[in-house]
């Protein structure tokens, strides 16, 4: 009986190129432990390259699940290239902020020791819910109470990091949680506050089909916490912005 070439199978290189790009990248996030739900960003877990061919693999899945729903997209012009289409939304897009890096913000000192109320938005949001991937369509209002070692942003970057929130399978609860965690941690301030509110197409686009029905909800940190009269304050102000 012939022996195996040890040798041979040493040197023999480590071949995993019919693994789908999306198990590896799996199996490094099981590795370190990190969790990967649906609003969890794991860019740091996607190396050079992968991102393209995990929009292939995308694609090809989703040309199964056409396939599966009876659509024709041989013949059918407008759904030709729809599986493309969708992987790059999701990837590149709509869930952008799984699989991309957070953007760059620059922070400065609060040189002039600034310590009033800031408020800003409405900033215009956009979602989608995990639980059926439908639309979530709304605003958010951010209020700030810094403090003289507190990291100031300019006005354009919250809705940036927002966006990069929002670009992932959210539920709304969890989402302004994540907002507000997100901008505590760039700013420091004395406190912060969050309040989103949303129309949700998961109720508006099928089940109850109710058009009227919004969801409000907000995130006190801080001073905005212990103190009821900014907190008053800061709500009637964005009551009057929403009126």
């Amino acid at each position: 009986m012939t022996m195996p070439n040890l040798r041979a199978i040493d040197a023999a290189p480590d071949n995993d190129e019919g693994t789908p790009v999306s198990v590896k990248i799996r199996e490094r996030l099981k590795e370190a432990q990190r969790r990967f739900h649906a609003n969890d960003n794991i860019a740091e877990f996607i190396e050079p390259g992968e991102l393209e061919k995990l929009l292939d693999e995308v694609q090809s899945k989703m040309a199964g699940v056409l396939s599966s729903l009876v659509i024709d997209t041989e013949s059918d012009h407008n759904t030709q290239d729809t599986a493309r289409r969708v992987a790059k939304m999701y990837l590149h897009e709509i869930f952008k902020g799984r699989y991309h890096q957070a953007p760059a913000v620059t922070e400065f000192p609060n040189a002039e020791r600034l310590n009033e109320l800031m408020i800003v938005g409405p900033i215009t949001v956009r979602s989608a819910c995990s639980h059926h991937l439908c639309p979530i369509m709304g605003k958010v209002w951010i209020g700030v109470m810094p403090n003289e070692h507190s990291n100031l942003i300019g006005l354009s970057k919250y809705a940036r990091l927002i966006d990069w929130i929002m670009s992932r399978p959210q539920i709304q609860e969890e989402a302004v949680t994540q907002v507000a965690d997100l901008l505590q941690s760039r700013m420091q301030p004395d406190g912060l506050a969050v309040v989103m509110e949303a129309d949700h197409f998961c109720m508006q686009w099928r089940g109850v089909k109710d058009m009227d029905s919004k969801m409000i909800n907000s995130v006190m940190r801080g001073s905005f916490l212990k103190d009821p009269n900014l907190r008053r304050e800061f709500l009637a102000l964005v009551n009057q912005r929403k009126g």
